[in-house]
Parts: structure tokens; sequence; C-alpha cells
């Protein structure tokens, strides 16, 4: 079956958490060990309720304050298709474990409560997913039947996020009104609305259609580790393991091997399950080709007409996820990039983006926890990337302090067309 990954944003209390517990609940995607323990801590906190919420907010301090800090992944399926949500926090002050949970997602849930209608912080987490490459939004205005499911609630929430998805370029984006604690909408079609028209969240994910990366995509294969077995039985035997990071290729298929860009064909794809003739985004395979070339960790196959880029500085987008320190111009850092990593300099540091507005705030001399800016990176060695928008998995990268191994950044490479633009 098909995976669809799924990130939950919205605001505090717009209910990410218990939408999230309603859709385990109600597809019968709980243990029932689980459920037990959630129903206890429920009559503990003296819940008028089965407070779905805690099947998904696992911390103590998250069960303590009602809220979400962490990024908790869920796992469940139905008939059709299988799915992972990741249920990401709310509180501004928790962007970077936003970013994180929704960085591989294919859609993202946007939960809006109706009685507020749309806050900055629901516009922030649709600008944020637009950074991250997320062409899918489902939209889900929650607490309906703290309103009387009444409809004149539910528009102007509509019209608001459909103006600011059209210019966040959002490739699809829907709308569903909900009751999450009740269930109206969620898994079955609710009678209180009569006026929607359209089907439940559920079938919604179920029948949802992404593109076919293995088409829309350039192949591009990051060599993870070179595989040369010590027994004299496979002396010439040379295998290049690794993760497909987008696109297709078959045995056969003729292929360019950068930075070097000698080209070369493709002799065998091995599985675990074995020998393959083809192979797609995702898939963790080993490719032998027929040529001797010098081929290490860090280098990567690729189609030979539509080639990444090689370069050793580039434009990017960071988010700053480091509480010591903040990222200046002349910082020295390590980039993981890939299967490759290398030393790297700030050497501008452009601007520091207003996430609520998208534009720039100008000269800025330093990005601090949860900020989110404009810099140009040199590097040690040449790097091999497309722009994050043409290629997820060669446009990302991580920034790691050099003295203490921590991740401090993520990154994207490029710079998004409406970026700098300002929303209106």
């Amino acid at each position: 079956m098909e995976l669809l990954r799924i990130a939950t944003t919205g605001s505090v209390d717009d209910g990410k958490s218990t939408l999230i517990g309603r859709l385990l609940y109600d597809s019968k995607a709980i243990y029932d060990d689980v459920l037990d323990s959630t129903e206890q801590h429920s009559r503990r906190q003296s819940s008028e309720y089965f407070n779905l919420a805690l099947l998904t907010d696992g911390l103590k301090v998250e069960r303590e304050q009602g809220i979400t800090i962490d990024v908790a992944y869920r796992y469940f399926s139905t008939p059709k298709r299988k799915f992972i949500l990741a249920d990401t926090p709310g509180h501004v002050q928790y962007t970077r474990n936003m970013v994180t949970g929704a960085s591989t997602a294919d859609v993202a849930l946007i939960i809006v409560d109706a009685r507020h209608g749309v806050v900055e912080q629901s516009r922030r987490h649709a600008v944020i997913g637009a950074l991250l490459g997320i062409k899918h939004v489902v939209v889900c205005i929650n607490k309906m039947d703290l309103v009387d499911f009444k409809e004149e609630f539910f528009r102007p929430i509509q019209d608001d996020l459909h103006d600011l998805l059209t210019e966040l370029e959002i490739k699809s984006h829907h709308f569903i009104p909900i009751s999450a604690l009740e269930g109206d909408n969620v898994v079955e079609k609710s009678d209180r609305m009569p006026w929607y028209i359209d089907g439940p969240l559920l079938p919604h994910l179920e029948d949802l259609e992404l593109p076919d990366n293995t088409v829309d995509t350039p192949f591009r294969f990051p060599v993870q580790y070179v595989i040369r077995p010590l027994s004299n039985e496979y002396h010439d035997y040379r295998g290049y393991a690794g993760t497909i990071a987008s696109g297709r290729v078959e045995v056969g298929q003729e292929i360019a091997v950068m930075p070097s860009g000698a080209t070369t064909t493709i002799t065998a794809i091995e599985t675990p399950e074995g020998d393959a003739n083809s192979a797609t985004e995702g898939e963790a395979v080993t490719i032998r080709i027929s040529d001797n070339l010098d081929i290490s960790r860090g280098a990567m196959f690729s189609g030979t007409t539509e080639r990444p880029a090689t370069e050793n500085s580039f434009d990017a987008t960071v988010c700053w996820m480091s509480e010591r320190t903040s990222l200046k111009s002349g910082v020295m850092l390590r980039i993981k990039h890939t299967t490759h990593t290398a030393r790297a300099m700030v050497s501008d540091l452009e601007c520091r983006v207003d996430i609520n507005s998208l534009s720039d705030l100008g000269f800025c001399d330093e990005l601090k926890l949860n900020e989110i800016g404009q810099v140009t990176l040199r590097t040690s060695e040449p790097l091999i990337f497309d722009k994050y928008a043409d290629v997820r998995g060669t446009g990302s990268f991580i920034l790691i302090d050099e003295s203490t191994n921590e991740t401090i950044g993520a990154g994207m490479i490029g710079r998004p067309p409406y970026l700098g633009a300002g929303l209106a």
C-alpha cells in the first residue's frame, strides 16, 4: 500500500493531538493497553470525557501542561493506505521541532479553532509548510460543536486561508469543518453540517493523489558505502550502497558519476530481496557498474542529462536550532549533506525572515533560536546538490557544531520565489 506522511500543525489548543487521537481511535489503531492507560489518566485528571489528546501527548510535561512540545509520531493503516502522523508543536518557541516533524511530510493538516479563526500561528505554520516544500494542505476547521455547526464561522476562515495558500503556491488545499472531540467529519460524515457537501477527513487522505516522483524528479543516488568483500571468491566484486534520493533507475541505464562527470552503465541492482531490474526513490540498494571508476562515499550517481550542481558556494534558507549559540557571518561549522560531510563558513548572513509575512527584516548580524534567515554558505569541498524546490533529498542539509557534534541548524538550498516578496 502507498504510504502517506502527514504533519499536523496549528496554534496552541486548536486540537491537533485530539484530532490525531480521534483518527487513531475511530480507525481502531490503538492497542488495548494504551487505551486502558489513557482512560486511567483521563480519570485522574477528573476529565468528563475520554481525553483523546493523551494518545499522542506522551511526555509527562505535555500531559501536565496540556500542550505538545516534542514531535510525536503515530502509525496506522486502512485497507487503502498506510499513514505516518507527526503531531508537531504549536508554540513559537518550538519552531525547530515543527520544522523537524514536517520536513518529510507529503501533506500538512492545519488545524484552526472555529471560534478564533485564522491567528498568527495558523499563518506561520502555513508559511513554514510551504518553505519545506509541502504541496498538499488540508485545513481542518475544528471545534464546530462550539459554534453550533454554523456555516458562517467556516466560510471566512476558508476564504482567509485560501488566499494565503494560493500566494504560497501550494499545489492543492482542501477545507473540512470538523469536531475532533465528537468525531464529526473525521472518519464518518457528519449529519450536523448538511451545508458541507464534501467528504470527511480520512477518506480524503485515503484518496489524495501524490505525484509520481519517479517521473517528476531526476535520478539521484548518493553513495553511502563502497562494498569490497574480503573473500577471494568475490575479489572482482565492487558495489555501491545507498538509498535512492529521487527518481528511478534501471539495469542497462547510462548514468553520470558526480563530481567527476564520468559516465558508465548500470550492470546490476541488488536489493534485500535479491536482484532487481529497477529501483525507485526511497529504496536502499546496491548498484554495480560496468567501469572501474574512482568512487567513494559522498559521490553521487545521476542521470546523464539532468545533472546536479557541483559547487562550494550557494544560497540557502536556514532555521537556527541552537539555544547556546547564534548564527553569525564568518562562523565555521560542519555541514552534513546527503552522505557527504564538509566544513562550512557563513560567508554572508543576508537577512532574517518574518515568517508571518514572508518579508525580509533587512540586514541582521545573527540568527537566534527558532529564527529563519537567508544565508550564503561556502564549503571546504564542493557539494553535489539540487535546489530544495526541485529535489528535497539533495537540496537539504544540517549544520553541526564542530566542538560538540550538536545539530544546530537545518537548511534548504535555494531561495523560494515568494520569499521576501511579502504576503498580503
